[in-house]
């Protein structure tokens, strides 16, 4: 009888494992069709988590708009002071259009609360491409995102507290004597945050560069190389995106030229320093053996 049902037991053990490879072939081929059928997934996963960190922008801007929608005319008043300043003393802005008293100062608390909610928004363009990056790229990326920060905030105040105030006077200076200048609100609210956008995105022409050079796209020599051509772009590009004056386009262009330069600089600090390392560790390398 032991005999018998240790004879019985093993027939069990075999039945048994011939019962699980079967089910393992059967959910291997189960598996198989799931995995080809989501081929996708992983395209699907990221569109989800993006439209997650585009929603949280919208919150945090949201959140600010509403916070700051109260101010909306203290807001405009502050961005109107420097053409105010320089109109005639019979001369005021008007509103050509009925709703432009209040949709322009809307759109300027829009403006700004996406101004204040840019870090925000670069932590969470970071928070999603992070986990794809090396750590040595990691290590790069912060201090750009940071000087990216920096540079954009400081475009923008460097095109309200000094360009803006140069190019009204000159617009207003050359007026004719017969005509009185009296700027529509919302036009000059166009004319404004697009000034604003361009010093902002001209001021990241250090990181752009840096990232370039880095990437290996381009190489130090070969801009130096072609650096009378840059500069003669940063003027071209200067002449068609700001307004039609020389004031503005100057105003631009000579930064362009500068940050260009600041950008290039860096890129050569940052590789001697890369080289120096290098060279340390294959000399440590090398003592050791």
């Amino acid at each position: 009888m032991g005999l018998f049902k240790r004879q019985k037991s093993r027939q069990e053990k075999l039945t048994d494992s011939a019962i699980e490879t079967e089910t393992e072939s059967e959910n291997s081929n189960d598996s198989g069709d799931i995995l080809s059928s989501l081929a996708d997934m992983p395209i699907t996963e990221h569109l989800i988590e993006l439209r997650i960190h585009l929603i949280k922008i919208c919150v945090a801007v949201l959140i600010i708009f509403l916070a700051l929608v109260g101010f909306s005319r203290e807001l405009y008043d502050f961005l109107s002071d420097p053409l105010v300043a320089q109109l005639p003393a019979n001369s005021t802005m008007i509103a050509t259009d009925i709703t432009s008293n209040f949709m322009a100062p809307i759109r300027l608390t829009i403006f700004v609360a996406a101004f204040f909610a840019m870090p925000y928004i670069l932590y969470q363009i970071w928070s999603f491409v992070a986990p794809g990056l090396y750590k040595k790229e990691k290590k790069v990326a912060i201090p750009v995102l940071l000087s990216s920060i920096f540079l954009f905030y400081s475009g923008v105040a460097f095109a309200y507290f000094i360009v803006l105030k140069g190019v009204l006077k000159f617009f207003i200076m050359f007026a004719p004597q017969n005509v009185l200048p009296m700027t529509d609100i919302d036009s000059y609210l166009s004319f404004a945050l697009k000034l604003f956008m361009v010093f902002g995105l001209t001021f990241e022409i250090p990181v752009v560069t840096l990232l370039l050079i880095l990437v290996g796209i381009v190489s130090i020599q070969g801009l130096e190389d072609k650096r009378r051509y840059i500069i003669v772009g940063c003027f071209a590009v200067a002449a068609v995106v700001t307004p039609p004056d020389g004031v503005s386009m100057l105003m631009l262009a000579i930064p362009m030229w500068l940050l260009f330069e600041l950008g290039l600089f860096l890129a050569k600090i940052l590789i001697k320093e890369d080289r120096n390392t290098a060279l340390a560790a294959v000399n440590k390398e090398l003592n050791k053996e």
